[in-house]
């Protein structure tokens, strides 16, 4: 929780933070901000200080909606630095930072950077600030164990709030496609048609997706995946937008939406066979089916979430699939992680990956993840994987944030054998 970012900075021996870029789809910079059409950004967080957001004039009402501390960057007008730095725009604001800097004491210690931003031009900004200010370490910290992703593991009920409506919105997107694959025509060669008699295809359906998340308030950021057959089997292929939609194939249906403005996340994944299903697709079903059951009857606070994914490798091997336990990098059988921390970025800590190190991912109150087993065979045509979002509440227990069926083979309304 943000409560916590003091402590976290005094246990990693950092003065402060900088973090950069817009206040929109930058999770560090709306963590602070919440949001809002803040551009181009700059935020100091001291250790023990609250965080000052420096923001462009044009933006000063969107800034102050923040509630942050505020000071417009014309309070140090680039013009200033210009003449010193002969017109080279990036040293001018090296030489703005410097006094930025300067004005809240940071002349030396150790500052981590944090932001989504074009890397070349704050990449030299930064190596000119640094030669600037030589008695200041710049800190670039490790993915999942940066001091703002441990502060965001755990969630204030606001925050998860937010993610539960997220998850009412998805699946009552989901259960919107499920309805328009169940009603629609089914050609002859088991094919789904539209209602002027073409094909329904992948990218129909996504088209559909986008639209009806839009009229509720969210956004498909990163890439819903929404595929058939051989692609189903490849766990992140998004799916071939001209592929129809045909009888009897594996559909692996995972959709994870965010807020508008780069807000708060959902994941969910279902896998569907419409009109019916191959007994060696009901096969893999039942045991992702079983798995899944299995992990969620025997969670436990404080248990580290990489034992769970150990349990997964184990019941999957003793069925005769390649997992990672005893196989390198498989290409099928099963071949991801368990599940991962979830809220403003789409993976956040927790992590169940067999490579986490130590006691690190603890299944705490606060926390919200996913459990999201799959087996995938590619070559034979078939993937499945069953994804549910869960919150560990302040009391230990864990709850599903959203509901939804466990249907695998979904009846066609126009269709009969």
């Amino acid at each position: 929780m943000k409560s916590d970012l003091d402590a976290l900075m005094k246990s990693r021996n950092l003065d402060a933070m900088l973090v950069l870029g817009d206040a929109e789809h930058n999770p560090p910079m709306y963590y602070f901000v919440g949001g809002g059409h803040v551009s181009g950004a700059l935020l100091i967080k001291k250790q023990g200080e609250e965080p000052v957001l420096y923001y462009n004039d044009m933006e000063r009402d969107e800034a102050a909606k923040s509630g942050l501390k505020t000071r417009s960057f014309n309070e140090y007008p680039i013009q200033d630095f210009l003449e010193q730095a002969n017109s080279d725009v990036q040293t001018a604001n090296a030489l703005r930072f410097q006094k930025i800097f300067a004005d809240h004491g940071l002349t030396k210690g150790r500052v981590a950077l944090f932001g989504k931003v074009e890397f070349s031009n704050v990449f030299g900004l930064i190596a000119k600030l640094a030669k600037l200010l030589p008695d200041v370490e710049f800190i670039g910290e490790s993915s999942l164990n940066s001091v703002i992703l441990q502060a965001m593991e755990t969630k204030e009920d606001v925050e998860v709030a937010r993610i539960r409506r997220m998850g009412a919105v998805t699946t009552q997107v989901v259960g919107m496609v499920q309805e328009l694959l169940t009603s629609s025509v089914v050609r002859e060669d088991e094919v789904l048609l539209k209602e002027d008699g073409s094909p329904l295809t992948i990218g129909d359906v996504k088209a559909k997706i986008a639209l009806w998340l839009a009229e509720r308030g969210a956004v498909d950021v990163e890439g819903v995946i929404f595929a058939i057959g051989r692609d189903a089997g490849v766990p992140h292929s998004a799916g071939n937008p001209d592929d129809p939609l045909t009888l009897g194939k594996t559909i692996v249906f995972d959709i994870f939406p965010a807020e508008k403005g780069g807000g708060y996340f959902y994941d969910f994944t279902r896998t569907w066979s419409l009109g019916y299903a191959t007994p060696e697709a009901q096969a893999l079903y039942d045991q992702v089916r079983e798995i899944y059951e299995k992990v969620v009857e025997d969670l436990d606070l404080n248990a580290n979430f990489v034992d769970y994914q150990r349990m997964t490798c184990e019941y999957f091997e003793s069925k005769g699939h390649k997992s990672q336990l005893n196989t390198k990098a498989p290409l099928d059988g099963y071949v991801h992680s368990l599940g991962h921390g979830v809220g403003l970025n789409i993976h956040e800590r927790p992590g169940s990956s067999l490579t986490a190190s130590g006691n690190d991912n603890v299944l705490k109150p606060g926390v919200v993840i996913t459990i999201e087993p799959g087996l995938y065979y590619p070559e034979k045509g078939m993937g499945v994987r069953i994804e549910d979002t869960y919150w560990v509440r302040p009391d230990g227990r864990f709850e599903r944030l959203a509901e939804y069926p466990y249907d695998f083979v979904l009846p066609m309304k126009k269709w009969k054998k």
